[in-house]
């Protein structure tokens, strides 16, 4: 199914003070664009360094330009197209921060 990614201006916002992940975004956007997913396991697919989060959480953390910026999405397979939403981008160190406070299964920010 293709994806429909809620809030693709989160991004391009987090591009305008992170001049550096410019690229990086752009080939992941245009990763996404041509996706055709049907289980989690196919997101990994489309992004091999992408990790599911667990405890139910239907969340998967992207990282993205070699690992310096990571991006939190929750997920859900509709009927006709699967759903990304952003719930939370930053740098790995403030990822970090983020796990060590145990957020990573419920901040929602955007």
């Amino acid at each position: 199914m293709k994806v429909h990614l809620i809030k693709e201006q989160t991004i391009l916002s987090f591009i305008q003070v992170h001049g550096r992940s410019r690229s990086s975004f752009d080939i992941w956007l245009k990763n996404l664009k041509t996706a055709d997913w049907r289980s989690p396991g196919e997101i990994q697919e489309t992004y091999p360094t992408a990790d599911l989060l667990r405890n139910g959480s239907e969340r998967i953390v992207f990282d993205i330009g070699g690992n310096n910026y990571r991006m939190i999405c929750k997920y859900y397979f509709g009927p006709n197209r699967v759903h990304l939403s952003i719930c939370w981008i930053g740098t790995h160190a403030e990822y970090t921060h983020l796990c060590k406070r145990g957020q990573q299964y419920s901040i929602y920010i955007y």
